[in-house]
């Protein structure tokens, strides 16, 4: 089945040429002509992959990308910014927010493909080792023991574990923690540090098969 991509972007323009592109190339593509409309479509569709504009109308894409992350759905759904605001500060503030990838305009088309393409392929790997784990915890008949573990965990360090382990992003701990994504970002990079792994999934299976969550 082919992947369906939703594309937010107010100019009609650039919106119908990047549609035209993108189903060549085999995908099924939803567009919207703004953030309002993005998020509507989103939750009808439920798309595997958004690119978005930024400078929009009403709702920008920082904001649309922060209601979009607020859907439980949605937070890990590949997001890339297609814009034409390609300063430093600009890309920096796009991923405090959560895309995962950014693409200036005017973009080539190709380039557009296979950033799209790898994201798509990260999605499907992160989404079986999370289906993976759940079958193997519900494939044990009693309680297995764990190996226990000395992590040296601060109070702060443990209360980012449990939020990451309920599926919740940087930006998102930060709001719920009261503290800057910044400081979010330094804990993660500890508890992995700590615990010898190297991706937020990696971290919760550790986390599971060492009872600490």
């Amino acid at each position: 089945m082919a992947a369906h991509i939703l594309l937010v972007d107010d100019e009609p323009g650039i919106r119908l040429a990047i549609q035209a592109y993108l189903e060549s190339e085999g995908f099924s593509v939803t567009t919207a002509r703004n953030a309002i409309e993005g998020l509507e479509m989103a939750e009808k569709h439920h798309p595997d992959l958004v690119v978005t504009d930024i400078m929009m109308p009403q709702v920008d894409g920082y904001r649309f990308l922060q209601k979009l992350r607020m859907l439980p759905r949605f937070r890990f759904t590949p997001v890339i910014f297609l814009t034409a605001k390609g300063q430093t500060a600009d890309r920096i503030e796009g991923y405090r927010f959560g895309c995962d990838a950014y693409m200036p305009k005017p973009g080539d088309p190709e380039e557009l493909v296979a950033i799209i393409h790898n994201l798509l392929e990260r999605s499907r790997q992160f989404q079986s080792e999370v289906v993976s784990m759940v079958s193997e915890l519900g494939q044990r008949s009693a309680p297995v023991p764990k190996e226990t573990v000395d992590l040296a965990l601060t109070v702060r360090e443990q209360e980012v574990l449990k939020l990451v382990c309920e599926g919740l992003m940087n930006k998102e701990i930060a709001s719920r923690l009261a503290v800057s994504t910044r400081n979010i970002e330094k804990y993660v990079s500890r508890l992995l540090s700590k615990t010898g792994t190297s991706t937020r999934a990696e971290l919760v299976r550790f986390t599971l098969d060492h009872g600490l969550g």
